[in-house]
């Protein structure tokens, strides 16, 4: 008798296992001749090298699954394990995230999707360039999608790590006011970032990635001379960034990187004598392959209805 010991560090327990562990004593049954013990991170089975080396490849397929869409229902297991459901014919959830309607599934197979058209276009721009400019007003889902597509891409193992940066610029405050410490006061400006990552990754999953710096969510300052590689890289509220900044961010790409940059060229919060980098950016870089840029509407604001209202009494949209 033979043993094998496969790690579970990487998804969440309680939903490979189920309530009350009903999906890892579907597991035995499905594997009688198999002995399983699963201690914390780790799963431990004995048995003959044939049987092992099937339970391998399934129980690897499961955890994909489970990476995937942070969601397990019976359905599902079964079709996985191939008992009952003909594993020729993809589960919905797979279905829809195939055919690009879902970005990427959240805890508890939330499913987060690209809503409107413009927002599908963005899904499509990234997949074909390493640079996109998603630029629009409030609510139109320009960062929440941005962030969505960075998730996906780190749970398919595409980049390494994600990197989600903002210029701290005050909007009619100052920071110097704001209490605690340097990280303390350059949290809230980042918040938006930290709100869109709660929605795709389980807290827990999301504080680890966090210390171990696999997602970082620094200020724009913090990028210069860096190297930006293997990754996948948000620059957020782009407006506020100065042609300098602008600059620097955009030139910090790595070979196997992915940069998106987001604005909204109404609500720029810099000093009125300095122009915002943004507006230059979208001027001279237009026609450069492998860069593509994204306008969305208010056709596109996905928040509440009277926000398109409002915005349109402000004349941000028509």
């Amino acid at each position: 008798m033979n043993e094998l010991k496969l790690s579970i560090e990487q998804i969440n327990p309680a939903v490979l296992w189920g309530p009350n562990n009903d999906h890892f004593e579907i597991i035995k049954k499905q594997y009688p001749k198999l002995k399983i013990v699963a201690r914390g991170n780790e799963v431990k089975i004995l048995g003959d090298d044939h049987e092992l080396n099937i339970f391998q490849e399934k129980f690897h397929h499961l955890l994909q699954h489970v990476e995937k869409y942070e969601n397990l229902n019976i359905t599902d297991l079964e079709r996985i394990l191939g008992s009952k459901t003909d594993t020729s014919k993809p589960d919905a959830a797979a279905d829809k995230f195939a055919s690009g309607e879902v970005i990427v599934f959240g805890p508890n197979g939330v499913m987060v999707k690209a809503r409107t058209a413009n927002q599908r276009k963005m899904v499509d721009c990234i997949n074909q360039s390493d640079i996109l400019f998603a630029i629009g007003p409030a609510g139109t889902g320009k960062t929440y999608t941005a962030v969505a597509l960075a998730v996906r891409a780190l749970k398919n193992k595409d980049i390494k790590r994600i990197i989600l940066t903002r210029p701290a610029v005050e909007a009619g405050e100052n920071l110097g006011f704001l209490p605690g410490d340097l990280k303390e006061k350059i949290d809230p400006y980042l918040r938006p970032l930290y709100d869109a990552l709660d929605d795709m990754i389980p807290a827990e999953k999301l504080k680890f990635y966090l210390e171990n710096r696999t997602i970082e969510i620094a200020p724009l300052a913090f990028m210069r001379g860096r190297t930006l590689d293997n990754c996948f890289v948000i620059l957020d509220e782009a407006q506020n960034a100065t042609d300098m900044q602008l600059k620097m961010f955009l030139t910090r790409m790595g070979p196997s990187a992915k940069f998106i940059v987001t604005g909204d060229v109404t609500q720029i919060d810099l000093p009125k004598k300095q122009q915002s980098g943004l507006h230059t950016a979208l001027r001279i870089l237009t026609d450069i392959s492998g860069i593509e840029i994204v306008y969305l509407s208010g056709e596109d604001v996905v928040r509440h209805k009277l926000v398109r209202k409002i915005l349109a009494a402000y004349g941000d949209i028509q």
